[in-house]
């Protein structure tokens, strides 16, 4: 029975490390984009790159290994592909980007901590989160959603002085201080993008989740995503662009790098994984996560961009961070492992989770 419920345990942290992985992948991500986009590089390019590398490098593995799970492609699904090539590789994307040069890598990825508060409405609504007001875990799963959207507008709307750090002091980036620097125009312009790409990639979890139910191939998912975002994205680069054919110009250097990395790390492993832990745990707590990635960046733009940090935008992040956990702890009894052996009737998880359950009003 330890050994049971060491298996148990270990499928739980296994979830966890996964969730966290993710969330070191898409900080490198942000550091490298926000390089490349100072060098000039296109947006809509730099999207339209990354997913054709994710499916290109992707595509063998859902070949080999889904051949077996793969089910047939029907309208409804191929409808849901399309529009999560829509969702996510395309609008999200986009004005991500397109919000991160309006402000710092540091910023847009303090912004996109809101991504779980909307994450848990939309799923809310759907009936695909569990929400009970009678019980204390669900009035924190309520209070931590409020908390992070008031955490995200401190973030935006209070800049404060500047936190000194020893290993910023004499190589402060100008250009980063410039974009710091900025008028409240520029910060609302960049978090309104920003805000809106949240709310797209929320709506893409939701519905990869839901696609997954009737389409549970995770790899071939990811491909068809992939794909489908490469050809829309390409005809939202030919829109914007126009005839400016020098965006497409790539070269061994940082923009090739971002491409390929991003492509790999955050489009082809991150749909897997993300399809993977959603599978267990639902969209909401794949989303909950999205604080890490800020803490690293906020550490990596110090060290290798030489970034500012302003006081408010620490007490924005803490905020959120509080409150994202009060979401995590509210959610922690919602998705409960497969039962273990009886002992006197009763579960080990039914035994062990007695004291948790007097804590419901």
């Amino acid at each position: 029975m330890e050994n049971q419920q060491h298996v148990s345990s270990s499928g739980k942290y296994k979830l966890f490390v996964a969730a966290v992985f993710l969330q070191v992948g898409y900080a490198g991500m942000d550091i490298l984009a926000k390089a490349a986009l100072n060098q000039g590089m296109s947006n809509y390019a730099l999207v339209v790159y990354r997913h054709a590398i994710a499916t290109v490098v992707m595509a063998p593995f859902a070949a080999f290994f889904d051949k077996k799970v793969r089910p047939k492609m029907t309208l409804s699904i191929f409808i849901k592909i399309i529009l999560l090539g829509l969702l996510e590789p395309v609008i999200d994307q986009n004005l991500y980007y397109l919000g991160m040069k309006y402000t710092t890598a540091t910023f847009a990825t303090a912004m996109y901590n809101i991504l779980p508060a909307i994450t848990f409405v939309i799923a809310w609504i759907l009936r695909l989160e569990e929400v009970n007001f009678r019980s204390i875990r669900s009035h924190g799963k309520v209070i931590g959603t409020l908390a992070t959207v008031a955490g995200a507008m401190v973030m935006t709307l209070m800049k404060g002085p500047v936190l000194e750090l020893f290993w910023t002091t004499g190589r402060i980036n100008h250009e980063a201080a410039e974009k710091n620097g900025t008028d409240l125009h520029d910060s609302i312009k960049g978090g309104v993008m920003i805000t809106i790409g949240c709310f797209s990639y929320a709506c893409f979890v939701i519905l990869q989740a839901i696609t997954l139910e009737t389409y549970p191939a995770d790899l071939s998912l990811t491909v068809w995503i992939c794909l489908v975002g490469t050809l829309e994205g390409t005809i939202a680069a030919l829109v914007m662009e126009k005839q400016n054919v020098a965006i497409w110009a790539i070269k061994w250097d940082t923009k090739l790098l971002t491409a390929a990395y991003s492509g790999i790390v955050c489009s082809g492993l991150s749909y897997y994984i993300q399809g993977m832990i959603m599978k267990q745990r639902g969209p909401v707590f794949v989303t909950a996560f999205s604080p890490l990635c800020m803490v690293i960046v906020a550490i990596m733009s110090s060290f290798i961009l030489a970034e500012q940090m302003f006081l408010g935008r620490v007490i924005g992040a803490t905020i959120i961070i509080g409150g994202l956990y009060l979401v995590l702890w509210g959610k922690s009894k919602d998705y409960k492992s497969p039962p273990s052996p009886l002992i006197d009737g009763q579960t080990i998880e039914a035994v062990d989770n007695k004291d948790e359950d007097m804590f419901d009003v």
